[in-house]
């Protein structure tokens, strides 16, 4: 079984996306990273 984790880049996301493999599930992750600091321009 799959798993699709947005916001895969973020704390949570990325908590999740390393943590389903270990039950057994393939993980897809994706984010637009739109808080990051590079995509504000900081």
């Amino acid at each position: 079984m799959g798993a699709l984790v947005t916001g895969g880049a973020g704390s949570i996301g990325s908590h999740a996306a390393g943590r389903l493999p270990e039950e057994g599930y393939g993980v897809t992750a994706v984010d637009s990273l739109s808080g990051a600091p590079e995509a504000r321009g900081s």
